[in-house]
């Protein structure tokens, strides 16, 4: 049981961008995926989800053994895959309710009480620090880079994903923000779910623990280690590696 990346090789307008990237997520595991700008880190997140403009050229993704290199989005997403991207789209005229009530009951195949799903979605909007009327905003529409990011961890905590894929999602937060952010991924975070979370700093880390932490440059990852690896960063810039 493992989200698997088997040397994986992805381009952009024939660009390429990733050179064989393997990695190996099991439940329970946080898996921080470090580097600077332009390394292929958010390249290999949209490929993994099935993003159209990543071609994925060789190498394979598999989920708890089932082949997903190919799948569409939504296959992908009903398997347990789940990506909040690092620039969130706007979608004018759909409420977050709406959104995730549709969203929720196309991955489990359950229909969704609407009167429940509310319910369900005020307590966690609350957990987030995040007012109930935000439940009726049209989906980041007019929100703050803060929102943007609170509203994906309040679709991780609903949609309850096996393997998450986060793309800086720290990315300009207040100290606060960031507080909040990361107790609701250490709340979703359990034995049984892995997490890839892309980042540029130690900060996040230090109040979600990875297990695992990769650096990537220029399409591979070149070292992988423990939290240590996060810190000597901090201190040294990528520059030192």
């Amino acid at each position: 049981m493992s989200l698997s990346i088997k040397n994986l090789h992805i381009s952009v307008d024939n660009k390429k961008i990733v050179h064989g990237v393997t990695l190996e997520i099991k439940p329970g595991e946080i898996h921080a995926l470090m580097g600077p700008n332009g390394s292929g880190k958010s390249t290999l997140a949209n490929a993994l989800m099935g993003h159209p403009k990543y071609a994925i050229t060789a190498g394979q993704i598999l989920l708890d053994g089932d082949d997903i290199t190919g799948a569409k989005v939504s296959e992908k997403a009903k398997k347990g895959l789940f990506l909040s991207p690092q620039y969130p789209p706007e979608i004018a005229g759909v409420t977050v309710s709406n959104f995730l009530r549709t969203a929720a009951g196309t991955i489990t195949g359950i229909k969704q009480n609407p009167i429940k799903f509310h319910q369900a979605l005020i307590e966690t909007l609350k957990s987030l620090n995040m007012y109930p009327a935000f439940a009726s905003r049209y989906l980041n529409v007019g929100f703050s880079g803060g929102e943007k990011k609170r509203l994906e961890i309040l679709q991780l905590l609903t949609l309850q994903p096996r393997y998450a894929i986060l793309d800086e999602t720290d990315s300009g937060l207040d100290v606060d923000a960031l507080k909040v952010v990361a107790d609701g991924i250490n709340r979703f975070h359990n034995t049984e779910r892995g997490i890839v979370f892309i980042t540029h700093y130690n900060r996040i880390l230090q109040y979600v623990l990875p297990t695992h932490v990769h650096v990537m440059r220029v399409g591979k990852i070149i070292e992988s280690g423990g939290p240590e690896l996060a810190k000597r960063i901090e201190e040294k810039g990528y520059q030192g590696e």
